[in-house]
């Protein structure tokens, strides 16, 4: 007698916990409680008659087996997702949803407005909204749409430049009323600047500019791109900022001129397959008309 295939469900479990290293953070990307995903594990095992993973006091720890399973299994999660972008580029109807990732200052602060418009004109399509400054997997689903600050080089992707976002050193009228106002470069360094904890995006684009910039250097430090902005409006210090963004928003002052900071390039990207479907073609191409409109406004 043939023995039944495990269901699916159990070999995502499976997989989520050997990518996320834990229960709890596989569970959490599955959205299923750590008890269900640790019964999956368990319904897995005993369907297989073999043990996947070791208990320790860390947690689950895969052996050999369960590693050489998971190359398969991955295998099957990518052939599965193709099949689905192939099904999902066939569909006619302007409904259902499609998924948008961008940056968290792009979805906070810039995306809202123009996703007022787009859900006017397209009422049947829901939109569900991923803020994140990672690079999102459009291939695994992740998202449909993806609003990126560079340029895209998948070769499965579809890319679309829309402009540039100028980045400029500012501050708040109420910190430059308390601390003065910076003429030169060197000035910089005599006041509160507002940056990064652990990332090195800043200290790294200073230094192929030429500056020396370090860690120490910022008397108020986060790695949220967000908390970095309010941080600003709030007049706590200097920063760096896209240049829509200060202009846009009341007591927020642009300084030193002459600091030419690389712009931030502005690309819209979608899957291939997924392009041919009509409900993501149709947000895609307004989304880019709208961003390519705001940028070039500003």
């Amino acid at each position: 007698m043939n023995r039944a295939s495990p269901d699916w469900t159990l070999w995502r479990s499976f997989a989520a916990v050997i990518d996320h290293c834990s229960l709890s953070a596989a569970a959490r990307h599955l959205d299923l409680s750590q008890p269900t995903l640790g019964r999956h594990i368990q319904a897995l095992e005993t369907s297989l008659n073999t043990p996947l993973f070791t208990r320790t006091l860390k947690g689950l720890e895969p052996n050999s087996s369960a590693m050489r399973l998971f190359e398969q299994v991955k295998a099957a999660q990518g052939a599965l997702n193709e099949a689905t972008l192939l099904a999902e580029g066939t569909t006619t109807k302007l409904e259902g949803s499609v998924r948008i990732t961008a940056s968290t200052i792009t979805s906070h602060y810039i995306l809202p407005g123009l996703l007022r418009k787009i859900r006017d004109q397209f009422p049947a399509i829901e939109l569900e909204l991923v803020p994140s400054d990672s690079a999102e997997n459009l291939l695994m689903r992740e998202s449909d749409i993806a609003v990126r600050m560079f340029r895209p080089t998948q070769l499965e992707l579809i890319a679309r430049k829309l402009g540039e976002s100028p980045i400029t050193c500012c501050a708040h009228q109420s910190y430059l009323e308390r601390h003065g106002t910076p003429g030169e470069i060197t000035e910089l360094f005599d006041h509160d600047l507002v940056g990064f904890d652990r990332s090195d995006l800043l200290t790294s684009g200073a230094k192929s500019m030429g500056f020396n910039l370090a860690r120490k250097d910022f008397a108020l430090r986060t790695d949220s791109q967000t908390a970095i902005w309010e941080l600003l409006r709030a007049g706590l210090g200097l920063g760096f900022a896209q240049h829509e963004l200060v202009k846009a928003t009341p007591g927020m002052v642009s300084l030193l001129p002459q600091l030419k900071v690389p712009p931030l390039q502005i690309w819209l990207t979608t899957h291939k397959e997924l392009f041919t479907s009509r409900k993501i073609r149709v947000i895609y191409d307004l989304l880019a008309d709208l961003l390519s409109n705001y940028f070039a406004d500003k």
